[in-house]
């Protein structure tokens, strides 16, 4: 039977502030802004 998975990471006070705060308006470099753009074209593409 396979073994459960444990959590290793937890985050506590003002690093779990920190992290759920960017969850909700994360911020993206220039690089990823162009990766998302072409990954959207890219999937508009193949639904034509």
């Amino acid at each position: 039977m396979a073994k459960p998975v444990e959590r290793g990471l937890v985050l506590k006070g003002k690093d779990a502030r920190r992290f759920h705060e960017y969850m909700e308006r994360p911020t993206y470099t220039d690089d990823a802004r162009r990766l998302i753009r072409l990954a959207a074209q890219k999937a508009k593409d193949r639904c034509l």
